[in-house]
């Protein structure tokens, strides 16, 4: 049995939060709206942009508001998605250390063209999936199942940041590594059943390798 380890990429392995603020309120200020904090950002993110943008609208967030200014958020956000990412210190090392034994994946409810853009940049010969048509987005497990396939793996365990993720964990029942460095607090995750912590990009492939024992018993 081959296990794969599979990442969320914002809060998880990449710090993407002023980009992301940046391009929210660039959106929001061009069709008049108020902007938002970069704790309040934090919040939004995590349900893909179309939902990140109904709760940076919010309660404006009517059907035909959201489109538009996600229009507007996706075009600025493409070109300028790599202006204040940066990975967290510590994972680019832990990467590698992880690749010499597992087949590795990230997968996001970003659009898949900023994921492949961002992780080509950062993750270079990592395979990476986001937010296509006709594969639900996290927290369903039909992007964990593809990139499982993708990268050969009969089995994964799934490291993220949030919520959603330990949610898609639990939909694709795989165990979840939850990081403490990210957009989320521990409380939060505990709250839908997060048991597995990380507490440092350092600590990474231990916390993993923990979590892989019972699949070599």
């Amino acid at each position: 049995m081959k296990t794969g380890i599979l990442f969320d990429l914002d809060g998880t392995l990449l710090d993407t939060l002023e980009d992301l603020r940046d391009a929210v309120n660039y959106a929001l200020n061009l069709h008049g709206y108020p902007l938002r904090s970069i704790g309040e950002v934090r919040h939004f993110v995590g349900n893909g942009a179309e939902n990140l943008i109904r709760r940076a609208l919010s309660p404006g967030g009517e059907a035909a508001e959201v489109r538009k200014v996600l229009a507007s958020f996706q075009t600025y956000y493409t070109g300028h998605c790599q202006i204040k990412t940066k990975p967290y210190p510590g994972i680019p090392e832990a990467l590698a250390l992880l690749r010499e034994k597992y087949p590795l994946a990230i997968v996001s409810n970003k659009p898949d063209g900023a994921v492949k853009a961002l992780c080509a940049g950062y993750f270079p010969g990592i395979y990476a999936l986001g937010e296509v048509p006709g594969c639900p987005r996290k927290p369903a497990a039909d992007m964990v199942f593809t990139a499982m396939k993708a990268i050969g793996a009969d089995s994964c365990i799934y490291v993220g940041d949030s919520e959603v993720d330990v949610l898609t964990a639990k939909n694709a029942g795989a165990p979840c590594v939850s990081v403490l460095w990210g957009f989320r607090d521990r409380e939060d995750m505990e709250a839908v059943g997060a048991k597995q912590f990380c507490e440092t990009p350092e600590a990474l492939p231990t916390c993993i390798d923990r979590a892989v024992l019972p699949f070599m018993r």
